[in-house]
């Protein structure tokens, strides 16, 4: 009951979210001559400098792919696809509120717009990423199976954990401003935690359970399978992760209605 009027809001005000989605877009990239390239330049950089250092040492740790010379750069962008989707959905949503005190406090709209004017706008460079990656796919003569049809439930599962942490860190920030600085070391510390840079037989047996502590991992895992070892996802650890996410999200949102009179006072 308490998350209804949340959806019931969005939804009356979908044009203003599709808008500001638009907005947004075109804001970041004006005067820019690359314009959305930029979205995904950033994490093909990232990826290409990994693979340039490790490529050597992890290719050859790839079950079935160590004849392949593109394999560890192509399993390097797979995790870093769940992982962007994931980690700009937290980085934004940690600032969300404070960045938009005074719209809060001026215009009455609801609330729950402005997390979703961050989820589609990090949906649609995502998508943007995805698109360019299998483009590098192709190139390298790897093609995805059709099991690529699992992406979509992949990222919206993406989509679920982000925003149910984003919302929890972004208001816990309007009130504790440490939230801000601690949020940024635990994604590092998460990013290295799960099966993104390396494979996790390179982990010892005792530290591997603690890859699996980390709610990204059976993601990351899952979009590796899919676009790169043309296998479906893990269905079980997937299964549990669904139940933990909407949990979450759950929790979030309860959380951001009964918080968000408290927090346009603070602000």
């Amino acid at each position: 009951m308490t998350i209804a009027p949340n959806l019931a809001g969005a939804w009356r005000y979908r044009q203003f979210i599709l808008s500001s989605i638009r907005a947004e877009i075109r804001a970041r990239f004006t005067r820019s001559r690359l314009g959305g390239l930029w979205m995904i330049v950033h994490p093909l950089a990232q990826a290409a400098v990994f693979a340039l250092v490790l490529a050597e040492v992890m290719g050859a740790r790839l079950s079935g792919l160590s004849s392949d010379r593109f394999a560890y750069a192509l399993y390097l962008l797979s995790g870093m696809l769940a992982w962007s989707l994931f980690s700009e959905l937290v980085t934004r949503c940690l600032t969300l509120f404070i960045d938009n005190g005074n719209l809060l406090k001026k215009m009455p709209f609801p609330r729950i717009c402005l997390p979703l004017i961050v989820t589609g706008s990090a949906l649609l460079n995502n998508v943007l990423l995805l698109i360019a990656i299998i483009v590098v796919f192709a190139f390298s003569g790897h093609v995805p199976s059709v099991h690529l049809v699992w992406m979509p439930a992949l990222m919206l599962l993406t989509l679920a954990v982000g925003l149910g942490v984003g919302l929890l860190v972004g208001v816990f920030n309007v009130f504790v401003r440490d939230v801000g600085q601690v949020v940024p070391v635990v994604l590092q510390f998460g990013f290295w935690l799960a099966p993104i840079a390396y494979t996790p037989d390179i982990v010892p047996p005792t530290l591997r359970r603690l890859l699996y502590l980390n709610p990204m991992t059976p993601i990351v895992r899952g979009y590796q399978d899919v676009m790169l070892f043309g296998r479906a996802p893990d269905a079980a650890g997937l299964a549990w992760l669904t139940v933990v996410a909407l949990v979450l999200l759950g929790a979030a949102l309860v959380l951001f209605r009964r918080a968000t009179p408290e927090m346009v006072d603070v602000l």
